[in-house]
């Protein structure tokens, strides 16, 4: 077997680190696609030398500091410290515009000697098996394969970093980036399971909902997007359904109609643009628990910025069933973060979200001044871990008034706080649905009309904030969401 070469190799170039990457994760990744298929064949074992091929490639940027740290304002793609610091990488090709925006900045403007070679962390054998149909009928059991091949070790795959839990202090290599690759790997094989759709279909600009009406209009949008505007090329809905730009709308409806997107806990639905700037929709379901899945495995694609587009209950008496709310403040009892993001520490809202979203309800609505201010309302909304909260009115009564609260719902707070906490853009527009402490309550016809008149308008109000957002790209990456001890990449 001829080996590659191990050794560290010195570029001179964002594009030929990632190059170099992407060959050295290649010959990982099909050294041990093929030693796994020749083991179910007929039982042959890896020997020691084959078996030092299967590691993930490290990207290592020494800075060695002369005189003061130059300074710039972006929050990212800065080194702070002196010293080494390296990351294990998968997929480098299908994160090449990612890793160049993170590199090209940092060997622009610091004086840093990067390197890339092979990693000491072994890739487990689950990460190169595509469709599971490599073990289909072999007869031997995920045990049996992991006394002979590398296999998930979730002791490596961790958010130390993210939560602050790294010793920056003693630490001889400093962490590069937020996710290394067995954290990366594990969750874009979850993002597969749950949404029913391949992880490199994922966009930048990420709407979460938690109705599946939103659906239907966000497939209609796409429908017309296809037709009208030639920055998207293609529609991907879960079960990897593809309509293409070409497809006629018989054809186009066809597909839709035969999608089963039930099988999946939550479906993900991709409006794909041929910049890489479009829009995924995900429709999370109800509660807190399914916002943190989710949102643990879509950080790892490091997006640019998503949306909480949902339903709340109104909490105040002035409001309107089909106002809307623009989160300013998150009040989270959902208790499902309290460990990392305890709920003393506060969240806070992110400017250029706040104003695109307010515009994008401007443009939508065709109202300003007072005329918008009357069903836009900025606020407190209220996070629970438990539907039927009403029936703790009394108890909760004095919390709610004391925060001010304008809106109640079960993802919101912990999306935000998810965003936080894995430096991802956040912001939440609500639309009330109906007002439990003021008799106005979801009946079934009511609901239908509610439904009918304003779903369109509220996600066309999210669409549009997506896309106000993507020319202050720059801007969005805001200082807020990073700490004292931060990695260069974002």
């Amino acid at each position: 077997m001829t080996r590659f070469d191990e050794a560290f190799v010195v570029v001179e170039t964002a594009e030929q680190a990632v190059d170099r990457l992407a060959v050295l994760h290649e010959t990982a990744t099909a050294a041990l696609s093929q030693a796994l298929k020749r083991y179910l064949k007929d039982r042959t074992e890896p020997d020691a030398d084959e078996r030092s091929l299967f590691r993930y490639p490290e990207l290592r940027l020494t800075y060695h500091c002369h005189g003061e740290v130059p300074a710039t304002t972006r929050a990212y793609a800065k080194v702070q410290l002196p010293g080494t610091y390296s990351v294990t990488v998968t997929h480098p090709a299908a994160f090449r515009g990612y890793l160049l925006d993170q590199l090209r900045p940092l060997m622009n403007d610091f004086t840093v000697r990067v390197e890339v070679g092979v990693s000491d962390q072994n890739i487990p054998y689950p990460y190169v098996v595509e469709q599971g149909d490599e073990l289909a009928g072999s007869g031997i059991t995920a045990a049996a394969l992991a006394r002979v091949f590398p296999s998930t070790d979730l002791s490596a795959a961790t958010d130390g970093i993210a939560d602050g839990l790294y010793d920056w202090g003693n630490a001889e290599t400093l962490p590069l980036a937020l996710f290394d690759a067995a954290r990366v790997d594990f969750s874009l094989r979850r993002l597969v399971h749950y949404t029913g759709s391949d992880w490199r279909h994922v966009q930048p600009w990420i709407l979460l909902t938690n109705y599946h009406r939103y659906v239907d209009q966000f497939i209609s949008h796409g429908l017309e997007q296809l037709r009208d505007d030639p920055r998207f090329v293609r529609m991907v809905l879960p079960g990897n359904v593809i309509i293409e730009k070409a497809m006629d709308n018989g054809e186009a409806q066809a597909l839709v109609a035969g999608v089963v997107w039930h099988r999946y806990q939550m479906p993900a639905y991709h409006l794909i643009a041929a910049d890489g700037d479009g829009i995924t929709l995900v429709n999370i379901g109800v509660g807190p628990s399914n916002a943190k899945n989710i949102t643990d495995h879509l950080a790892v694609l490091r997006p640019h910025c998503w949306l909480m587009i949902g339903h709340c209950g109104g909490l105040r008496q002035s409001q309107t069933i089909g106002d809307y709310v623009l989160a300013h403040a998150y009040m989270r009892r959902d208790g499902i973060l309290d460990r990392v993001v305890p709920p003393n520490i506060p969240i806070p809202a992110l400017a250029e979200v706040q104003l695109a979203l307010q515009e994008a309800a401007a443009q939508v609505t065709g109202e300003r001044g007072d005329e918008l201010k009357k069903r836009l309302r900025t606020g407190t909304v209220l996070t629970y871990d438990d539907r039927n909260w009403e029936l703790r009115w009394a108890q909760e009564r004095p919390l709610i008034n004391l925060s001010r609260a304008v809106a109640v719902d079960m993802e919101s707070g912990t999306i935000a706080a998810q965003g936080y906490r894995l430096r991802v853009p956040y912001g939440t527009l609500l639309c009330v649905s109906d007002k439990p402490l003021h008799s106005e309550i979801k009946l079934p016809g009511a609901a239908n009309a509610f439904y009918n008149r304003a779903v369109s308008q509220h996600l066309k109000i999210g669409i549009a904030a997506l896309d106000l957002l993507r020319t202050e790209l720059n801007s969005l990456h805001s200082r807020k969401l990073r700490s004292f001890d931060e990695p260069p990449f974002r």
